[in-house]
């Protein structure tokens, strides 16, 4: 992964640049091998894939990919470390700015969708990240729980409740912290309107018929298991991993953990379980992309189309 030197401005939005977003298992790191590698660079938009050490779970770009196209934000962290919306548009931008600077296009491609939402708008007014809070709020759950601090959170922001899934416990403890800060749910504090330094992307969503994607996600996850899954578990507990650890929240990692602490470790089960999350999961994902007005829904299998649209869209830009 191609290191990002700090920026001295703020980056041009004004040229080219392309969001490739859609569920998982849709397909969106096949389609990456169909762009010519010299005009065109990989900006990775996945929460999990930035995590070093978490390969299989979180369906990283194989090393073969990533020799091809190169890919920025990818083994950035370590898997006990926060890495926060704020932390990804930042170092997006950088990755924007050296593409630029290398005479090619950026795109921005992966399965987060507050990534793509914030990247594009900026962040919300609320107050910035208070480290003590923080670690306070995170002292509260390891003895009380996750399920407390679900509850806590309807209590006090329903709205935010109603948005987060109870398994995502990043933006469960954000929003915590930020009650705790102001007295004022996170959810009162408003996404800004205006697109930010006059970004004007391509934005693409990939989706399949429904049975489609159920099917590859079956695929999908049995190939994981082939491809030596348990083994990137057991690797991981063997270095100490925790199920509290931020990068192991993510389907494909949380299902081990949770396992493993109510002794029930089966790989059937857990196999499952995964499926199952993976589902619920990409329909979560798919209403959230939805709220892209300017989006372009195509099918990956129909690349020539999709092809046809960027170098349309590029041609448009340049002119």
């Amino acid at each position: 992964m191609k290191s990002i030197s700090k920026p001295q401005k703020k980056p041009d939005f004004g040229k080219p640049i392309i969001f490739i977003f859609g569920p998982t298992g849709v397909g969106k790191t096949e389609l990456l091998l169909d762009l010519d590698p010299q005009r065109f660079s990989v900006i990775n938009a996945d929460s999990i894939q930035v995590y070093r050490y978490l390969d299989i779970g979180s369906a990283k770009a194989p090393a073969s990919v990533q020799a091809a196209i190169k890919h920025y934000l990818i083994d950035i962290q370590d898997p006990w470390q926060q890495f926060s919306v704020g932390d990804f548009i930042e170092h997006a931008d950088r990755a924007c700015q050296e593409i630029w600077a290398e005479g090619k296009v950026p795109v921005v491609c992966g399965g987060t969708a507050y990534y793509f939402k914030h990247f594009l708008f900026g962040l919300s007014e609320a107050p910035p990240s208070d480290e003590l809070i923080r670690n306070h709020i995170a002292n509260q759950i390891e003895q009380q729980g996750r399920a407390w601090a679900y509850e806590y959170l309807e209590r006090v922001d329903p709205v935010s409740f109603a948005r987060i899934h109870s398994s995502d416990i990043y933006r469960i403890s954000r929003a915590l912290e930020v009650w705790e800060t102001c007295g004022r749910p996170l959810s009162s504090f408003t996404l800004p309107t205006e697109k930010r330094n006059g970004m004007q992307p391509l934005i693409i969503g990939l989706q399949r018929e429904a049975e489609v994607l159920r099917e590859r996600l079956g695929l999908r996850i049995k190939a994981m298991f082939d491809e030596g899954l348990e083994e990137e578990i057991r690797s991981l507990i063997r270095m100490g991993a925790q199920s509290w650890w931020p990068g192991l929240q993510g389907i494909g990692y949380r299902e081990f953990f949770q396992a493993r602490e109510h002794g029930e470790w089966s790989r059937s089960l857990i196999a499952d379980q995964i499926e199952r999350n993976s589902r619920f999961y990409a329909k979560r994902q798919l209403t959230f992309f939805r709220s892209f007005a300017e989006a372009l829904w195509m099918d990956p299998s129909d690349k020539h189309v999709i092809l046809s649209r960027i170098e349309e869209y590029l041609r448009t830009v340049s002119g």
